[in-house]
């Protein structure tokens, strides 16, 4: 329909010998089962416990999880295949598909991390007024203002990249379909394409930046000198979210809010994007959240105790 005839792209991947590709894919294969299998757990814990599910920042906490497993869905698998083939090859259909989804997830996501940081704010600026400002219906309407945004961003996206022809070549450099890889196959000017990619990047990450930048600078000048009780694990929290803005955010900057290239530094970038920060996101929460430990030690207990009474029946 837009006058390509090229059925499927060829991918560089992060490496051309095989040997090598091995040990990306056991790379690979942990951190996607730490993907899953982490913020898999994120989800149980909070949904386990009472006192965290009725809680706005562990709502949205598992809900991070949830895009997290997304996220980290949408190039492990297949790169996963291609590392095991020793060769990299996805079909149109599946680039696109790549792209769509890629861009709906990490879009929400960005949104999710300052809807986030908006709750701390709230809930150490304003702890009286905390629940009743933060309840259930506008932390419901919250996140799905998160997954409109990322939809209309990742549809702007596409709109675009789907009206491109696409004629040959077909070789990207990279191990998965994105943006700025694949505008650079068309068979058409495309300087004016990628300011158009560019100005919608910097339209989602840019404010959202800027607001997570003022909330938590009023957070810290809020805490400063207050370092009573509950501080310091407020402070905990707000640093660990801070870790996983900068996950997010530097790796975005190198790919996103710059003219297109294509370099080894912007692998690593994508590499970190789409698989190490979905991996460290739910260790990261967990390692430095108290209430996570013990909730999910009780988790644990409960499962015991569940598998020893099953153990008992049989017996």
């Amino acid at each position: 329909m837009n006058g390509s005839t090229i059925t499927e792209f060829i991918l560089l991947g992060l490496s051309h010998s095989c040997t090598p590709q091995l040990i990306l894919f056991t790379c690979f294969l942990a951190c996607y089962i730490t993907i899953l299998l982490g913020n898999f757990l994120i989800v149980v814990t909070v949904q386990a416990e009472p006192r965290l599910l009725h809680s706005p920042m562990y709502f949205f906490l598992s809900s991070l999880s949830l895009i997290d497993m997304s996220l980290g869905s949408v190039a492990a698998p297949k790169t996963m295949a291609n590392l095991m083939a020793c060769g990299y090859t996805i079909s149109f259909g599946g680039c696109m598909a790549q792209l769509f989804f890629l861009h709906l997830f990490g879009g929400a996501e960005m949104l999710l991390l300052t809807v986030m940081a908006y709750d701390r704010y709230v809930a150490i600026c304003h702890p009286l007024r905390y629940m009743a400002i933060m309840d259930r219906p506008r932390c419901f309407r919250l996140l799905m203002v998160c997954w409109v945004g990322g939809l209309i961003h990742t549809t702007i996206q596409m709109v675009v990249v789907a009206q491109l022809p696409f004629c040959g070549p077909n070789v990207l450099d990279n191990f998965y379909c994105d943006v700025p890889q694949v505008i650079k196959l068309a068979c058409t000017e495309t300087f004016v394409i990628e300011l158009l990619m560019v100005a919608n990047s910097s339209l989602l990450s840019l404010p959202c930046f800027l607001i997570l930048l003022i909330s938590y600078a009023v957070i810290l000048a809020t805490l400063q000198g207050h370092f009573r009780k509950g501080s310091g694990k407020a402070l905990s929290t707000c640093s660990s979210h801070l870790i996983v803005v900068s996950l997010i955010y530097v790796p975005c900057v190198f790919v996103y809010l710059r003219p297109f290239s294509s370099s080894q530094v912007d692998k690593i970038a994508s590499v970190f994007y789409t698989v190490v920060t979905p991996a460290l996101n739910p260790i990261i929460y967990t390692l430095r959240n108290q209430e996570m430990k013990d909730a999910m030690g009780k988790l644990r207990n409960r499962c015991l105790f569940f598998l020893s009474g099953v153990r008992g029946q049989h017996a």
